[in-house]
């Protein structure tokens, strides 16, 4: 085994000093997977598991990318968790006392943190081969050889394939800055005096530089995957990439700025599809809807936003919304609603009489579930991956969107669970502020005084699963719950056509295919537009 090189920087709280790992036997070298996982379509895109190793000197950004990549992995539906290293150092050593602890000489402390690095790898095979989880963030400085050379023995023997994240950063400003963001206020600090804690921190980086040992692409680590972020984000080397879970950390990682900037989060003003309490469709905004159109300016002007970009869906209702606050916008059709295909134009009362196996696998399920010719919330989310790296790069702003649109990206914010995403408050006439600090997002709540309709549908009570015939049921990542009628129609619906006649409940999937190529008309009449946005309670 080969000694540690640090930890990271999270606080666990207190608890027992650890425990010796067992060492590996060959029986369980090929442990296997024993908890079925319910993964989005990213998570199929590997069979093989993953461990991120961070490396780098403390104060370099590690847990602030940690946390935000398993937040983002987490949201793809990719199963990821972060094993901070600090926060088993902590359990260990109940007190801090000084940069002391992490001088290589200190025979002690090596051996204290050496055993704790031991215990998290331990974690993290419990995490990966029993618990259903998919990638495993190991976070700490990892800055020698012989520490890596311990993890890829650890990946090796377990079967997981390792790549590494290396945060190089020699920029004084970046550093004091993270310094006094994050390190006055960690559990190591109790005292918070800012000189005190700017100088032993300072003392603990060179004992680390003592021993810092970066990656070699050119010649030791040349056959190792990984990325170098250079001075947060002005450079990387990216370095053998083996799979699409790996391109999809390098493209993240790639996308993330550590800059200053606000996101203003909206729903459209009130729609006449609000009123009626119908979903889908793209109908315009009612009178009160246009009345916090003219609000949402004055708040715009209120607030002095420098730069403000905004961006709207390609549906009526947010484009009028836009229209009124006098400044430029951007259309983007991945900001359009959820499609509810067949139920487009339908209330739930509706959906409820027509389709009453459909409502109950929606309640049972909604994240999974996809309307019959639609869209599922896990479908959603893919779309909206786009926007997302555009809001990680960009300044201030504005995004009119729609309820489901909006429950999406809060999630991936909020770092909010996929059972708890479909379920997620966004009432009309409210604008969000959302501004990233150091591991999290602070959200300000802005209520506009316009009165509107409550559109949101609260978690059914007591909704047990019920026996649903299995060919209604479409379990995996690329067919969520559904009916048999998944007939795709094209999204040629607009204000004003006839209303569309549904399909019958009863008919079996082949009468359906049947039917609907005798009456090609039956193809043309649902709207592009979505679902959860405009039912009223």
């Amino acid at each position: 085994m080969s000694s540690l090189a640090g930890d990271g920087d999270l606080s666990k709280g207190e608890g027992d000093p650890p425990k010796a790992m067992e060492k590996p036997t060959d029986s369980r070298k090929t442990e296997s997977r024993t908890t079925e996982k319910k993964c989005s379509w990213a998570s199929h895109m590997t069979n093989s598991s993953t461990l991120i190793v961070m490396i780098g000197l403390p104060a370099r950004g590690k847990t602030y990318m940690s946390k935000k990549l398993t937040r983002y992995l987490n949201w793809i539906g990719v199963p990821t968790k972060v094993f901070n290293l600090g926060e088993y150092r902590r359990e260990a050593v109940q007190s801090y006392k000084s940069y002391d602890f992490f001088r290589h000489d200190n025979a002690e402390a090596m051996k204290i943190r050496k055993q704790c690095a031991i215990i998290a790898l331990q974690d993290v095979k419990t995490y990966l081969n029993e618990e259903g989880g998919q990638i495993a963030v190991f976070d700490a400085t990892n800055t020698t050889r012989e520490r890596r050379d311990l993890i890829l023995e650890f990946a090796q023997e377990n079967s997981h394939r390792v790549f590494f994240v290396e945060s190089i950063c020699d920029d004084p400003d970046v550093i004091a800055e993270n310094i006094m963001d994050v390190k006055v206020s960690s559990p190591d600090y109790p005292e918070r005096h800012r000189e005190r804690v700017m100088e032993d921190f300072l003392k603990r980086i060179e004992c680390y530089k003592v021993t810092y040992q970066p990656l070699d692409p050119d010649q030791h680590d040349r056959d190792r995957s990984f990325i170098q972020v250079i001075n947060v984000g002005q450079r990387f080397l990216v370095n053998r990439v083996q799979d699409y879970i790996q391109s999809k950390i390098v493209y993240y990682l790639m996308n993330i700025h550590v800059h200053t900037h606000s996101i203003y989060l909206c729903r459209h003003g009130e729609s006449e599809h609000n009123i009626q309490g119908l979903i889908g469709g793209d109908s315009g905004l009612s009178n009160r809807g246009k009345e916090f159109a003219r609000a949402l300016r004055g708040f715009v002007e209120s607030h002095k936003l420098v730069d403000l970009k905004v961006w709207t869906s390609q549906l009526k209702r947010t484009i009028q919304t836009a229209e009124a606050l006098g400044v430029p916008y951007e259309q983007w059709k991945i900001l359009n609603e959820i499609d509810a295909g067949v139920c487009e134009e339908m209330s739930y009362d509706m959906i409820k009489h027509m389709y009453p196996d459909e409502y109950a696998m929606r309640d049972q399920d909604k994240y999974h579930y996809r309307y019959p010719g639609g869209e599922s919330y896990q479908d959603l989310v893919q779309r909206l991956e786009p926007v997302i790296m555009e809001l990680e790069r960009q300044g201030n702003v504005l995004v009119i969107c729609h309820q489901a649109v909006m429950r999406c990206l809060l999630a991936y914010f909020l770092d909010k669970s996929a059972d708890d995403l479909p379920y997620l408050k966004c009432p009309l006439h409210v604008v969000l502020k959302l501004t990233p600090v150091a591991y999290g997002c602070k959200v300000d709540m802005f209520d506009l005084k316009v009165e509107a309709v409550n559109t949101h549908r609260n978690r059914p009570l007591g909704c047990e699963k019920q026996d649903v015939p299995p060919a209604l049921l479409r379990r995996n990542s690329f067919t969520p719950m559904s009916s048999r009628d998944q007939v795709k129609r094209p999204r040629l619906f607009s204000v004003g056509n006839p209303p569309h006649t549904p399909l019958p409940p009863a008919l079996d999937s082949t009468q359906e295919a049947d039917e609907l190529a005798e009456k090609p008309e039956t193809l043309n009449c649902f709207s592009a537009t979505d679902s959860d946005d405009n039912v009223q309670k």
